[in-house]
């Protein structure tokens, strides 16, 4: 019943609509636009749209031009000064990430000088996300459990709390607790409470009951690939008693998917949440066939101008000063730093 969340881990160029539409438990928190995206597509104006897990960047001139950020790949935000075809030399913002073990710089300048919204926004919102990973990130031997009771989330509930429950991870299983909330499942040993794991229901795949050679029936919960692809068992008795464990925890998921609780919370007076517009984005009924190398859409966002990461150098190009291929300085710093001996 919940589909892979994928928005908030992923950066995704030229994204199809779809992509481009809010997922269940997403929220539009800012939209700026006149916001140029210097790196990739310097002089193009677009629209930046800030929600609960990414940023999206959609070009004015066509909206198949796109990019989309998700926090989750984000390593760094500063401001600097950028050098824009269409406003010049201004303070931008640069995002350093890291994604598939590439590292992209994306550069985004706001056109309007007087609005500072562009900066103010995104890092609130980076580091609301930030702060909050166990309402979307399964954790093991996490600081999740004190004193054998749920350190809680910021609006989190407990439904339930069942002790008696095995975790067959280990050939002769360990007794503990399950805690079911409303963004979560927990379970700790009750002999060490640092042996434990928590699982947001939004990276649940599927909840079961499977029958084993050794331990008989048996709870499963299985986790999506970003997760790890956990295959988790636990043993309830009696049965009538796993056959009720089952069904709350169902339940539980089904409800949860239904409006998912995804933790990041801004209170920055700035970052006021919009409610977005219900209209579809509408092109032509034509097919564009793309023939391009898509390896040269990836290379202008790589970090630091480097084309290629396995080379671990910066683009040569011609200096006419010293009429010599030089390595590509980086964006603002100019040549007249570099004294002679």
């Amino acid at each position: 019943p919940i589909e892979m969340l994928w928005q908030d881990k992923e950066i995704r160029f030229d994204n199809k609509l779809d992509h481009l539409e809010l997922r269940r438990g997403e929220f539009l928190i800012d939209s700026m636009s006149k916001i140029e995206d210097t790196k990739g597509n310097n002089g193009d104006n677009g629209e930046l749209q800030v929600t609960n897990l990414r940023m999206m960047w959609i070009s004015a001139n066509n909206v198949r031009t796109n990019l989309s950020i998700g926090y989750g790949s984000v390593v760094s935000i500063n401001v600097r000064v950028a050098n824009s075809r269409l406003r010049g030399n201004a303070q931008a913002l640069y995002v350093l990430t890291k994604y598939n073990g590439s590292r992209f710089e994306f550069i985004f300048t706001n056109l309007i000088a007087t609005n500072n919204r562009l900066f103010s926004t995104v890092q609130a919102v980076f580091r609301a996300y930030d702060t909050s990973k166990l309402y979307r990130d399964l954790k093991l031997r996490g600081a999740v459990i004190k004193d054998k009771e749920l350190i809680m989330l910021p609006s989190e509930q407990i439904f339930n709390k069942i002790p008696g429950i095995w975790n067959l991870s280990a050939d002769q299983g360990n007794l503990g607790t399950f805690f079911f909330t409303n963004v979560r499942m927990v379970w700790f040993a009750n002999l060490a409470e640092n042996f434990n794991v928590s699982i947001p229901y939004v990276q649940m795949k599927a909840v079961r009951v499977k029958d084993s050679t050794k331990f008989g029936a048996a709870l499963v919960v299985e986790t999506f690939p970003r997760s790890g692809s956990y295959v988790l068992g636990f043993r309830i008795d009696p049965a009538d008693k796993l056959s009720a464990v089952l069904k709350e925890l169902q339940a539980l998921w089904e409800t949860y998917g239904t409006d998912p609780m995804l933790g990041v919370q801004v209170t920055m007076a700035e970052c006021t949440v919009v409610q977005p517009e219900k209209v579809r984005r509408v092109l032509d009924d034509v097919e564009i066939v793309d023939t391009s190398n898509p390896r040269d859409l990836l290379a202008a966002y790589y970090a630091d101008g480097i084309a290629d990461p396995s080379l671990g150098q910066r683009e040569p190009v011609l200096d006419a000063a010293l009429g010599l291929a030089v390595e590509k300085l980086k964006d603002g710093l100019p040549r007249s730093r570099f004294k002679k001996p």
